[in-house]
């Protein structure tokens, strides 16, 4: 087959083959007496697998893959994966430690005129304003300046946030996982938001496992055609 036969199948160029091959993705092509490549079905199948790969895992991770087969290290090639499928699984518990934290706490901004001093708010939520400052540290809160004195001050919004992290802290979360949620918080938009939120990346860890188990059964076959 030519660089043109295996891209049709996917709406790519030959270029793009080509490419893939030169990058180790693709084993290389048998040259014939002109010079030019010469593809069989094994290619096929490893281009194949890349593309079903690259999904779940992204370009450099599957480009990664596909050349650990190529040079029969079989072991690197299925660490890859194993990463992947591990990073996958820890987001998966981060989500769903946001959910938990969002049934348990209020997430309103609250009313107040102007903005607290680190003492005031550390009186407010009952606790020392180095805990304040540790957990700006950790991104948890993010004060502003006062313009004359430089001392930190709270808006509303990073008086609500350091209300949630005080009832997320007596309830045992940790400071990373309170980071997580106050940081989801922020990218939904508000409380209202954050449900949506919540189903979207629902939504994306469920298409990305999906996308994983296509790229593995495309993998298997082309293994199982190298003889693995």
């Amino acid at each position: 087959m030519r660089p043109i036969d295996l891209a049709r199948e996917h709406g790519l160029s030959a270029q793009a083959v080509r490419n893939y091959e030169d990058a180790g993705a693709l084993p290389p092509a048998v040259r014939g007496g002109s010079g030019h490549r010469r593809y069989t079905p094994v290619h096929a199948q490893a281009l194949r697998a890349f593309l079903a790969l690259r999904r779940g895992h992204g370009h450099a991770t599957a480009t990664e893959i596909l050349r650990a087969v190529n040079r029969d290290d079989l072991d690197a090639a299925y660490r890859l994966l194993d990463a992947t499928h591990a990073a996958l699984l820890a987001e998966r518990a981060t989500r769903t430690e946001v959910a938990a934290a969002l049934d348990t706490l209020s997430t309103t901004t609250p009313r107040q005129t102007g903005a607290l001093t680190v003492g005031e708010l550390a009186r407010r939520v009952g606790v020392h304003p180095a805990t304040l400052r540790t957990w700006e540290t950790e991104g948890i809160l993010r004060p502003g300046r006062d313009p004359a004195t430089g001392y930190r001050t709270y808006d509303p919004p990073a008086v609500r946030d350091a209300e949630i992290a005080t009832q997320l802290r007596r309830g045992g979360y940790r400071l990373r996982q309170v980071a997580h949620f106050v940081e989801s918080l922020h990218e939904a938009g508000g409380a209202d938001a954050l449900g949506a939120f919540l189903d979207a990346w629902q939504a994306r860890l469920a298409a990305r496992g999906r996308a994983l188990l296509a790229g593995a059964a495309h993998l298997d076959g082309y293994l199982a055609l190298l003889g693995h």
